[in-house]
């Protein structure tokens, strides 16, 4: 049994803490907030801790707090030569502190409390800088029934990166989708389908396969005609920057 203590209260703690509950083969030995509330309501599920000083030995600690306050964190940790790993798709595995054996433990997905989530669907990147730490965190990883990635902090930035534009910007253009449907009385459940779909096929194939629209055909008359429906000037600038970027992904002028 690996045993595990949770820092921090987040998304992505809150999320783990529901997987490492449900696993047979992870104890969760502890779980440090630096304010008890947000985790007062889970104190009869796991001992809960606002004490660094107080916490336990486990095998691994998972740093589930914010990029900013990692290095602060791990240099505050009242120990040495334990396995700390962060959760952070941007943050260097070298701003842990060095007094610790340092690893990263990151989840690729999205997190939102409150939102269903199979975590045997999340892809873990993990890191370490001594191999005798790669095996705990494989471990902690098929504890969750995860496929994890040997990612190093360079590819794992990058992937952060990419997943800015396949999740948080994607998801910035629903909105937009959304706020120009309503304006009109549209139910936007009406494009959910279409949402669905599109994921759907870049399982199957390349985005760049995948791709179809006005702008791919360079259909000059229908581009002219949405960019003159479009009444918000933020959101015509956006129109046109991803019609040229498309046009010149697809050989088009």
């Amino acid at each position: 049994m690996l045993s595990v203590v949770l820092i921090g209260a987040g998304n992505v703690a809150s999320h783990l803490f529901n997987a490492f509950k449900k696993s047979e083969s992870i104890a969760i030995s502890q779980w440090f907030n630096r304010s008890l509330d947000a985790i007062t309501p889970y104190k009869n599920e796991v001992e809960i801790t606002d004490d660094l000083t107080a916490l336990k030995e486990a095998d691994i600690y998972i740093l589930a707090v914010s990029d900013d306050s990692i290095a602060d964190v791990s240099d505050a940790l009242p120990f040495n030569n334990r396995l700390v790993a962060h959760t952070s798709g941007s943050v260097s595995i070298h701003q842990l502190s060095k007094k610790l054996k340092r690893g990263v433990f990151y989840p690729l997905q999205t997190f939102t409390k409150g939102a269903e989530l199979d975590f045997r669907e999340v892809p873990i990147c993990i890191e370490c800088l001594e191999k005798e730490n790669l095996q705990t965190l494989k471990s902690l990883s098929e504890g969750l029934g995860c496929k994890f990635y040997k990612i190093n902090t360079e590819q794992r930035q990058t992937l952060h990166l990419s997943a800015v534009y396949v999740n948080n910007f994607v998801n910035q253009l629903y909105r937009i989708a959304h706020e120009i449907s309503d304006a009109k009385n549209i139910n936007f459940d009406i494009l959910k389908p279409l949402i669905m779909e599109t994921a759907r096929k870049v399982q199957e194939m390349s985005p760049y396969m995948a791709q179809t629209g006005p702008a791919k055909r360079n259909d000059k008359k229908t581009i002219k005609r949405h960019l003159k429906q479009i009444e918000n000037e933020e959101h015509k600038v956006i129109y046109e920057l991803l019609t040229n970027s498309i046009k010149k992904t697809h050989g088009q002028r």
